[in-house]
């Protein structure tokens, strides 16, 4: 048996699966001023729908709600089924604070207090 849909009902089932991956998604990718909801997310990048989203080329952010998960260096790849697939070519973990170049002594000092009687 085969299954075959008319063009519009299948429109419209492929509309309400994007809008409910939209809904259930928190991630989001930043460009400049742009941003955009990622539909999908896997190890090797994320897709978005080619409606909303450009060709993007370069430097990314990485969004779960307000937090910066990722910056990363992303290229369009492949366009499938309404959704653009972007592929990473380097997705590097955003970090909170500085990055230590050193092992840091568990009893050093936190900070530096000085005499201020002199």
């Amino acid at each position: 048996m085969t299954m075959f849909l008319p063009k519009d009902v299948q429109a419209g089932l492929d509309a309400a699966r994007k809008a409910d991956l939209k809904k259930k998604n928190r991630l989001r990718v930043k460009t400049g001023d742009e941003v955009f909801r990622v539909l999908r997310f896997q190890e090797d990048g994320f897709t978005l729908d080619v409606e909303d989203a450009p060709h993007l080329r370069g430097f990314v952010d990485l969004y779960d709600g307000a937090r910066h998960l990722y910056q990363c260096l992303v290229v369009a790849s492949v366009e499938d089924n309404g959704e653009m697939f972007y592929e990473f070519k380097r997705a590097t973990a955003a970090a909170d604070k500085p990055a230590l170049d050193y092992v840091r002594n568990a009893n050093a000092p936190v900070g530096l207090v000085t005499d201020q009687s002199k």
